[in-house]
């Protein structure tokens, strides 16, 4: 697989009906893979049980021994919205799912009394191999003390430097209400990221994502950038008829600047060693990468990795 050739050391893929079943694409991809972790991420508890969660990672654990992890969050909710989902008690519900998959992939039976969910000696009859960590995905600052307090990482769903920090300190927060320390907890920042060495054709890539994150952003993030809602708003419900012309069409530069790490590797670079500065533990290039995918796996791997690691 050309992420692992480059020399990244996880893959995370997201679990959205409307994209390719993230196991069957996790299982492809551990079987042309011998090193690098993957799983989930993030799969949600509102489409998909935290059992059957347990039951799809813990399976997966069994054709890559060792090297898978679970990502789990709310969830989208332009996405989630498409089926008539509304999201309910989160806080509660990733909580529960934490809980009942650390148990499972842990080889106990799960015994719960949550106040999301409720389950009564939930186990498999097979043998589990070993632990599988469980990260969480976060945004709000609740949910991001929570996967301080309780997750073995968080998957902060950011590009700029203000977000990261401002979210890094309620997973301070989460931490020290545990009793826990910083080292305990990986902190992955999730990226819209595109590269090319051509600018602009590294932001049309990037557009398309960037629409739906503000579509879905939170009212307070969007301001904190000097994003209107009413700007995020309207692109929602282009994207909600399928108007995407529309709904591209209305992102701009600084909804661009606030929601993707995006341009010439050098930028690219910039962007991210300053997120290693704030205590970024692991940086995941997500969608697009860029305009060519593989090209752009390979030149992150050739000009950005060995300068990161160095």
């Amino acid at each position: 697989m050309e992420s692992e050739k480059s020399g990244f050391d996880h893959v995370w893929i997201t679990d959205h009906y409307n994209n390719r079943n993230v196991y069957v694409s996790l299982t492809l991809a551990a079987m042309y893979t011998e090193k690098i972790k993957l799983g989930p991420g993030v799969t949600n508890p509102y489409m998909i049980h935290p059992v059957m969660t347990a039951q799809a990672v813990a399976s997966l654990n069994e054709v890559a021994p060792g090297r898978v992890v679970c990502g789990i969050g709310v969830g989208d909710k332009t996405t989630l919205a498409t089926v008539g989902v509304e999201p309910q008690a989160p806080l509660a519900a990733i909580r529960d799912s934490v809980q009942i998959i650390r148990d499972m992939t842990s080889g106990k039976a799960s015994q719960l009394e949550g106040k999301a969910f409720k389950v009564s000696g939930a186990r498999f009859f097979f043998k589990v191999g070993n632990p599988i960590p469980v990260y969480v995905g976060a945004q709000g600052p609740k949910m991001l003390a929570l996967a301080g307090e309780i997750a073995d990482g968080v998957l902060i769903n950011a590009s700029h430097k203000q977000d990261v920090e401002n979210a890094l300190k309620f997973v301070k927060e989460g931490v020290t209400r545990a009793g826990r320390t910083m080292d305990k907890v990986d902190v992955v920042v999730y990226s819209s990221f595109s590269m090319a060495e051509d600018p602009t054709k590294a932001v049309k890539a990037a557009t398309p994502v960037v629409a739906y994150i503000v579509a879905g952003a939170p009212a307070l993030l969007l301001e904190s950038h000097g994003i209107s809602t009413h700007a995020a708003e309207a692109i929602k419900n282009d994207i909600a008829k399928a108007k995407w012309k529309e709904a591209f069409g209305q992102v701009t530069s600084e909804m661009m600047e606030a929601f993707s790490i995006c341009g010439t590797p050098d930028t690219c670079l910039e962007r991210i060693e300053e997120l290693g500065k704030l205590g970024m533990t692991q940086f995941v290039a997500g969608s697009p990468i860029g305009p060519k995918v593989r090209g752009s796996i390979r030149t992150f791997g050739q000009q950005l990795i060995p300068r990161l690691h160095g």
